[in-house]
């Protein structure tokens, strides 16, 4: 058994719906017969399904089933991957300082460069929540800096004691 299909000599019933390699209903056949038939075109019989009252095969090139199989597999799993790109998440304060700012932003760049969204957030502390207005400063600098990779998806709000920012990567 070869990923879950029959083939050929595998398989084990008496009768079955055979479909011809061009998809052509060729009717009940005994196994024997069909066999032969598949041998002769140079093909596999291959199981479709062994569920209802009559299991149902199909004459086919299986290793060529198999390939675009595990294509169709492929080009889904990329989709999926596409569509789950991560947020990551950056910390700012009030009172960063140009390197570690230079730093983040780098960071980010490259991320979004990757097609990755980016959330900033700034937490305060203590006294520091008189200065929100400073905290949106510095997120709107943040995106202002990445402005040629990035458009702003949420805008600067606070919640609580964190004020955050989504960041997406620019759509050419």
């Amino acid at each position: 058994m070869k990923n879950g299909n029959l083939i050929n000599e595998e398989i084990d019933v008496p009768e079955l719906m055979v479909i011809g390699p061009n998809g052509e209903q060729m009717g009940v056949k005994k196994l024997q017969d069909a066999l032969t038939i598949s041998n002769f075109a140079g093909l596999d019989l291959v199981l479709m399904s062994d569920q209802g009252n009559v299991p149902v095969a199909k004459i086919m090139d299986y290793n060529k089933y198999r390939y675009e199989k595990q294509k169709k597999m492929k080009e889904q799993q990329k989709k999926q991957r596409e569509s789950n790109k991560d947020v990551k998440e950056y910390q700012l304060s009030l009172t960063i300082d140009i390197g570690d700012f230079n730093t983040r932003k780098k960071n980010a760049y490259e991320y979004l460069v990757k097609g990755h969204k980016i959330k900033a957030t700034i937490r305060f502390k203590g006294r520091q929540m008189a200065y929100t207005e400073q905290g949106k400063e510095v997120l709107l600098k943040f995106a202002n800096e990445l402005s040629e990779v990035a458009d702003i998806e949420e805008k600067p709000n606070l919640n609580g004691r964190t004020m955050s920012m989504l960041l997406a990567p620019k759509k050419n």
